[in-house]
């Protein structure tokens, strides 16, 4: 009998737990299933906190309240407060913002003043909790007075260059309207009135008091509200704003403009031994002399970029510790520049042709052959071309008249034909003795012979203006070719390659040869940019002749 009632007994143990273990894990499964987690994929949430109430109303008059509270339809936080919060009119105390899960409470100051219009302006500095979408351009507004300020001004904003905005290349450039007795932008202390745009640049400032103004676009690298970096783009109207009816069409074109100080950015030597500068601004009239060591500045060679903002410099010997250099321009010093050599850099000369041929080549452009390095000569007879590996010795050589460091190798090229051209070792020669390696590059003809001629009338160029003609590609981020039209009303572009351009041209007021941005030092806006409004094709074998209007002023 004990027997008996000891294994009853163990089994009811086993039995219970067993049943432990199963409600243990029932427990465990509900447990986790009540604690399931936010899925992971899904289309990312983009869309702002919606506005549920605003205690008191937006647009209240004689308000008298010392607390504000916004409230929204999901958590909110603050982002870059400081910088994007605004109270306009300014106010010596600022207004203090608390967040308290999904509302905004704005505790405002002691110090705001009688039958006042205030506007509170966030900026982008109030987002959403986890994916931070910004509410953009909201604004409170109340007065301490029975009326409200309500003048608008409104306008749009387009770069100077591109007479276009692209949110995408300038997505924070914001608009600044600055009463003329506080103007600040270029001060210590921050624009309070302010608007973002929206994408296709146009911009609005409403509940304005009557007053005088001026307005800035203003593209900024520190969001600070205030025009203090050069690489800062600027727009601006001449004349300040009188505002007593609303006011609308305000264009602004902006523009990097011209640096107050030069400064050279980059110094360094090259692998090659060729010294490169750049410099923070085009230069008119550059000149680079060689300090130290003197002996290297007789035989020195400089070469500026087109636009003068870098330069690169050869010299004959290259076993200097340091190199200390002078910059000019107009006959007036720049910078001292000195470069000092690492204890273990070695340098190597080396001449590395450039052709413009990769498989093909055709009878209009031919081959061209140039370098980094200058170059002093060329030899005819260390180059060969190999016709169906044939040697063909009544090609052209020819030195550019424009650029002398540009060769052009000219040949009766034809069709079906190997062609193989070898540039033998020491065929090129620099003025320090350096010379090229060996070297061999196959092609063929191109048949297709995709070149035709366009020929321009233009109307409405002025008499002694210089103007930049560029022909370009539909992005407007291509030149295929740019010259100076001055006193002449037409333009050619024969033998071109096939395909779909348009024009720009830039009237060069100051006639530097380039484009030039705004100045606000000088009060000088950005020189003016024409683009034809439509593409043209160049066809092969057609010649074609087209009229255009140009007008500045659109």
């Amino acid at each position: 009998m004990r027997t008996e009632t000891n294994i009853s007994s163990r089994a009811t143990l086993l039995q219970k737990a067993i049943l432990t273990c199963f409600l243990v894990l029932i427990s465990l499964t509900l447990f986790q299933c009540a604690n399931m987690q936010r899925p992971t994929g899904g289309p990312k949430d983009s869309i702002p906190p919606k506005l549920l109430a605003e205690v008191p109303e937006n647009l209240t008059r004689n308000f008298s309240e010392k607390e504000i509270v916004l409230t929204f339809d999901e958590f909110i936080k603050k982002n870059n407060e400081f910088k994007e919060f605004s109270i306009s009119p300014d106010v010596e105390k600022q207004p203090e913002y608390k967040i308290r899960k999904k509302s905004l409470h704005i505790i405002l100051p002691d110090s705001l003043e009688e039958n006042t219009t205030y506007t509170i302006n966030f900026g982008k500095g109030l987002v959403d909790y986890n994916e931070g979408n910004p509410i953009v351009n909201y604004t409170y507004v109340f007065s301490t007075g029975p009326e409200l300020d309500s003048l608008t001004i409104s306008g749009q904003v387009k770069n100077a260059y591109t007479k276009t905005y692209d949110m995408k290349e300038d997505p924070d450039l914001k608009v600044l309207l600055i009463p003329t007795r506080q103007d600040s932008i270029f001060g210590k202390k921050k624009a309070n009135i302010f608007t973002s745009v929206d994408s296709s640049g146009n911009f609005q400032f409403k509940n304005l008091r009557e007053d005088t103004y001026r307005i800035y676009a203003l593209k900024e690298q520190n969001n600070d509200r205030i025009y203090n970096n050069p690489d800062e783009l600027l727009g601006f109207l001449l004349d300040s704003i009188v505002l007593d009816n609303d006011i609308s069409d305000i264009h602004l074109e902006y523009s990097k403009g011209k640096p107050e100080k030069h400064r050279t950015i980059e110094k360094k030597i090259e692998k090659n031994g060729s010294i490169l500068l750049t410099f923070n601004q085009s230069l008119n009239n550059p000149d680079l002399k060689i300090l130290d060591p003197d002996e290297l500045n007789a035989n020195k060679i400089v070469n500026f970029a087109n636009n003068n903002d870098s330069a690169f410099i050869y010299v004959e010997k290259l076993e200097f510790d340091s190199i200390k250099l002078e910059l000019s321009d107009n006959q007036q010093i720049l910078d001292t520049i000195l470069i000092r050599r690492g204890k273990n850099d070695k340098y190597e000369r080396d001449l590395v042709p450039i052709l413009n041929i990769n498989n093909k080549v055709d009878k209009i452009r031919h081959i061209r052959l140039t370098a980094k390095e200058p170059i002093t000569s060329v030899d005819k007879n260390k180059i060969q071309i190999l016709e169906d590996s044939v040697s063909r010795r009544n090609f052209q050589l020819q030195q550019d008249t424009a650029n002398k460091n540009l060769y052009h190798i000219r040949f009766n090229w034809k069709p079906n034909k190997n062609y193989e051209l070898v540039i033998e070792e020491k065929a090129i020669l620099t003025p320090f003795q350096t010379f090229n390696k060996e070297l061999k590059k196959t092609f063929t003809f191109d048949e297709t012979d995709n070149y035709g001629d366009i020929i321009f009338d233009i109307n409405g160029l002025e008499k002694n203006v210089n103007y930049i003609v560029e022909l370009i590609d539909e992005s407007k981020k291509k030149t295929f070719d740019s010259r100076i039209l001055r006193n002449e009303n037409k333009i050619s572009y024969i033998k071109f390659p096939g395909g779909k351009y348009t024009l720009r041209i830039i009237k060069d007021l100051n006639e530097n040869n380039r484009w030039d941005g705004a100045d606000y030092k000088t009060k000088t806006q950005a020189e003016p940019i024409w683009y034809f409004d439509k593409t043209f094709t160049i066809r092969a074998n057609w010649e074609q002749n087209e009229k255009i209007d140009v007008d500045f002023n659109k």
